[in-house]
């Protein structure tokens, strides 16, 4: 790969000499690189799987872009060389995690962290059977991370289901059993 500096014939010139050399443009650089072929490699179940989990993410963001209010809140967060799809599709590609879920009392307090942001928290409370006993939102603190539900019981030997979404709608689901 060259980078070409202050070259009149190729500032114009942009694509594929032959089967040799590709020519393009990067962030204002033209670069100059060796044309890429197929692989003649058979792909791996991770890569295959990776592809997947691209072509996934990849749709979603083409759905968001459909969103103005989605498309500026991405374009804001774009970088030099990047766009707002690009932010949609590294956000769809990238599940919500769930931290710590933590009880005081009948609070559940839960931190959840998303690259981008954590869209809504969903908190279920279950007895020692299974049975969902109450759900509901939690609000988002004032630091931005922590979630509060305030719970009406905690039963013992029940369990906490807390479900983290972020704004392409990828979930995240952790459990936490109540002693």
């Amino acid at each position: 790969m060259a980078i070409v500096k202050d070259n009149i014939l190729l500032q114009l010139v942009r694509g594929s000499i032959g089967r040799q050399v590709t020519i393009y443009e990067r962030n204002g650089q033209i670069i100059m690189a060796k044309k890429r072929r197929p692989s003649n490699k058979k792909p791996t179940q991770k890569q295959l799987e990776a592809r997947h989990k691209m072509r996934v993410a990849a749709d979603v963001a083409r759905d968001m872009m459909n969103d103005p209010a989605i498309k500026a809140y991405y374009a804001s967060l774009a970088g030099p060389g990047q766009n707002a799809y690009n932010m949609a599709v590294k956000d769809a590609y990238r599940s919500p995690e769930v931290q710590n879920i933590r009880l005081e009392n009948t609070d559940v307090i839960v931190t959840a962290r998303d690259e981008f942001r954590v869209a809504a928290v969903t908190v279920q409370v279950a007895d020692a059977e299974g049975v969902v006993k109450e759900k509901g939102a939690a609000v988002l603190g004032r630091n931005g991370v922590d979630w509060y539900y305030n719970a009406a019981a905690l039963p013992a030997g029940g369990k906490v289901i807390v479900v983290a979404a972020d704004l392409p709608g990828r979930q995240t689901i952790r459990e936490l059993l109540i002693s």
